[in-house]
């Protein structure tokens, strides 16, 4: 079965948050951005829909929370390396976001987790292969 994930999140302001998930380099992809929602490559096969809030509601048939205030998903990123974390938090941080908590680091893996700027949850993960 070959299959696709496309995380979608509401936005606040669309513009903002393109140009947030450009610079840690997801690419955009054209053929799915409009007035109302964007979509960025994140990996193969896995995407993110930038929704307006109107047009997320619209989606989801009701209201969707303030995740500046609460958190309906946490988006985990699995990468290569301890590195690739660290280097990509502080993208994100450059680009905006908000360090959330402490770095995790355990037998088996180093996380680190971030706010964007709407407020959506990301951890950045790195398992340890020889213990995983």
């Amino acid at each position: 079965m070959s299959t696709r994930i496309f995380v979608n999140l509401p936005v606040k302001d669309l513009d903002r948050s393109m140009a947030f998930y450009e610079r840690l380099d997801f690419e955009l992809d054209l053929r799915f951005t409009n007035d109302s929602s964007a979509c960025l490559e994140i990996a193969d096969g896995l995407y993110l829909m930038l929704l307006t809030e109107a047009r997320f509601r619209e989606r989801i048939g009701g209201p969707s929370c303030d995740a500046q205030r609460s958190s309906e998903v946490l988006v985990s990123l699995a990468l290569d390396s301890h590195q690739e974390v660290d280097k990509l938090l502080n993208k994100a941080v450059a680009a905006g976001a908000r360090v959330h908590g402490e770095p995790q680091d355990h037998d088996f893996l180093h996380a680190r987790t971030f706010r964007d700027p709407d407020g959506h949850l990301w951890e950045l993960v790195h398992q340890y292969p020889d213990v995983v």
